[in-house]
């Protein structure tokens, strides 16, 4: 990219390699190698243990159970490396439901705290140069206030 960019004059690639969020490439790149010992240490295992426990409880159990889990864990593991681990733990439970429960919590939880998601990340790095400083708590204040019962009414529509 960086080559048709220089090509066409469109973009100086020294101003994108200078202006690059280089603290969330890091942060991301990170938190893959964080997740990947997680996984060596047992997380996958310990999480199928878990959701196959929910999923013998019944359908509003393990529905709102593997919704909330992969929220919470998106919210502080982030939600890419989380849907990969879940989707891996979930492999072997033949209930559709929690397939669907694990993406909405995937999807919602990250809206808990800024790191949930890269995208976000990417939007308060941006708004923080455009002078807009958003911090932690004041996101997640909001955040953790909202998303629950969001949700857990988003979640009771897949029973």
């Amino acid at each position: 990219f960086l080559l048709i960019a220089t090509l066409f004059k469109s973009v100086e690639p020294i101003h994108i390699i200078k202006n690059a969020p280089w603290q969330v490439v890091w942060f991301s790149l990170g938190l893959y190698i964080v997740v990947y010992g997680l996984k060596n240490a047992g997380l996958t295992e310990y999480l199928t243990t878990f959701l196959t426990y929910l999923n013998a409880q019944g359908n509003l159990i393990a529905v709102v159970g593997t919704g909330f889990t992969s929220a919470v864990l998106s919210a502080f593991m982030n939600n890419m490396p989380t849907i990969m681990v879940m989707d891996i733990a979930l492999k072997d439970i033949a209930n559709s439901s929690m397939i669907y429960a694990n993406i909405i919590g995937c999807n919602l939880g990250p809206k808990m705290t800024p790191f949930g998601s890269l995208a976000t990340l990417l939007w308060l790095h941006t708004l923080s140069q455009k002078g807009v400083k958003i911090g932690f708590w004041q996101y997640s204040k909001f955040g953790l206030i909202v998303t629950p019962p969001i949700l857990l009414v988003v979640l009771l529509t897949l029973i």
